[in-house]
């Protein structure tokens, strides 16, 4: 059987399972197997993470000095081949990655695991950059080019080319899951974050029971408000316009887009640093006490069993993976589009992500949550520490809206309306670039005829994710982002002695600036 088929067949498997058994037969894959405290997906990220950094020596250091050269345009070729240059690509797939996994993301690991999930969402970046380095090296390497001369690339690709055609199978797999992903992670969960800070924000104006914020039951489980209506038909509309105009429409809007959004995020979090500068020490102290030791049970007593601790690590390698995607297999596709004969040229620019991504921005989210005591609402802290807390527990991105609000109040009142042009900003521009993710998983599927199709559900699961529930969205989501990685880490694992190879030949070459 062909693609196509294959591919048709696989999609009715996973429709099928999930009409019998629900969202929860998926959530399985980050618990699996029963019987073990640590989830095998845990094993497998940071497993790979550890030994690709071992195999090629520690790129994510010995490498950033050049990737920051390369990233700036020292050795820029406009005659190479590729869509995008190497800034460009950076950005597509920053703003894919910096986005509601640092707002909303990084609130939702400490509400379910406490501050010392932030620790292991340190250790899943530092073991991501060489993943990055990894993946997006080997997707530039075995990159192909579609009917109309634009990149077709990623871990599909990769596994194809590189492995053979009898690993097909595999490259199926994971085109298939990419293109749900895209419809859950890159999409639908921005989308819903989006829509309910807007609602928030509206409500706290007009108020809950107004026309355009009161919310109709329509089922026993489901209600919506006319004001979240509105928002996924302005959320689809805006991205639609930059999706259809294709990789090279996203690549300039993203190069605006992501260097903005960062600055006016990096630049209020820092404020809120300053101004709690004495707590600093004590936080940091938090995140590492409770990434080995977590309070185990109510009241704070010490010494968290094995069982809590597991819990703060999964929750931190979760958030780590969905904020950075590192050997997730999605920004490959963004950097094989990059203008170069060097595939590692592009690797050294990837593994930047992580550290601009999770160990700046995450740490930011999380130290501003942590110094103005906003993580005393959260789960973790009313089940685990203090019983008796009485505020309102908040999670997603309304847990930093309150950080936010709380730590710029010495400056002006309204510091959580920053929260809600960071949900904008990171919202649209993840949207617009996880498009193109499950775009070019389509078109090797389907072939470039599918494409206008995928982009019309597309845009319709913008509108659907505004108006739908958090919990369905982010466990579904979460089920597919693990379900595609496994792939994409099993292709980096067999073909990590040509990756040492290209990388050794590659920095044997004297490296000139392009005039």
């Amino acid at each position: 059987m062909n693609k196509k088929t294959n591919a048709i067949l696989f999609f009715g498997v996973i429709g099928l399972l999930l009409l019998l058994f629900g969202v929860e037969f998926f959530e399985g894959i980050w618990s699996f197997p029963s019987f073990s405290l640590v989830p095998l997906m845990v094993i497998a990220l940071l497993g790979t993470g550890i030994y690709t950094t071992i195999i090629l020596g520690f790129p994510q250091i010995k490498y950033l000095k050049h990737g920051l050269k390369v990233t700036r345009g020292d050795y820029d070729n406009p005659n190479e081949p590729g869509d995008l240059n190497h800034f460009q690509a950076l950005t597509t797939a920053l703003s894919a990655t910096v986005g509601i996994g640092n707002i909303a993301g990084v609130a939702t690991a400490i509400y379910y695991g406490g501050p010392g999930a932030l620790f292991w969402m340190w250790i899943t970046a530092f073991f991501g950059s060489a993943l990055k380095f990894a993946e997006c090296t080997l997707a530039v390497e075995y990159r192909d080019f579609d009917s109309k001369g634009m990149t077709a690339g990623g871990p599909m690709y990769t596994i194809e080319k590189g492995l053979g055609i009898k690993w097909r199978w595999l490259a199926i797999i994971f085109a298939c899951f990419a293109v749900i992903c895209s419809f859950a992670t890159g999409n639908a969960i921005q989308s819903f974050t989006l829509s309910d800070q807007i609602y928030s924000e509206v409500s706290q104006v007009v108020g809950a029971e107004h026309w355009l914020t009161i919310k109709h039951q329509l089922t026993d489980w489901y209600s919506v408000s006319i004001q979240q209506i509105i928002n996924g038909i302005l959320i689809a509309g805006i991205s639609g316009l930059v999706i259809i105009g294709g990789i090279k429409r996203i690549g300039n809007v993203t190069s605006y887009l992501a260097p903005f959004m960062a600055a006016i995020y990096f630049t209020a979090a820092m404020l809120i640093v300053f101004a709690n500068i004495t707590e600093i020490p004590s936080s940091f102290a938090k995140i590492f006490s409770m990434a080995f030791n977590p309070p185990a049970a109510v009241g704070g007593v010490a010494g968290g069993t094995l069982l809590v601790i597991m819990n703060t690590m999964l929750w931190g390698v979760k958030r780590g993976l969905y904020s950075n995607e590192a050997g997730q297999g999605s920004a490959p596709i963004a950097h094989s589009t990059a203008k170069t004969e060097y595939p590692v040229r592009e690797g050294v620019v990837a593994l930047l992500e992580p550290f601009i991504d999770t160990i700046i921005i995450c740490t930011l989210t999380g130290l501003t949550i942590i110094v103005t005591g906003t993580w005393f609402h959260t789960e973790f802290y009313t089940t685990r520490i203090d019983p008796t807390f009485t505020g309102d527990l908040l999670n997603g991105s309304l847990l930093t809206s309150l950080a936010f609000k709380n730590g710029l109040a010495w400056l002006f009142p309204f510091g959580d309306k920053i929260i809600t042009l960071g949900v904008l900003l990171f919202a649209i521009s993840t949207v617009i670039s996880w498009s193109f993710y499950g775009d070019r998983a389509t078109e090797y599927l389907f072939g470039d005829r599918a494409i206008p199709v995928y982009r019309s559900f597309y845009i319709l699961f913008v509108f659907v994710g505004a108006i739908a529930s958090l919990e369905a969205i982010w466990s579904f989501g979460d089920a597919a982002l693990g379900f595609m990685t496994f792939p994409n880490l099993i292709s980096i694992i067999l073909l990590s002695g040509v990756l040492k190879k290209m990388t050794k030949n590659y920095f044997e070459i004297d490296h000139k600036t392009y005039k």
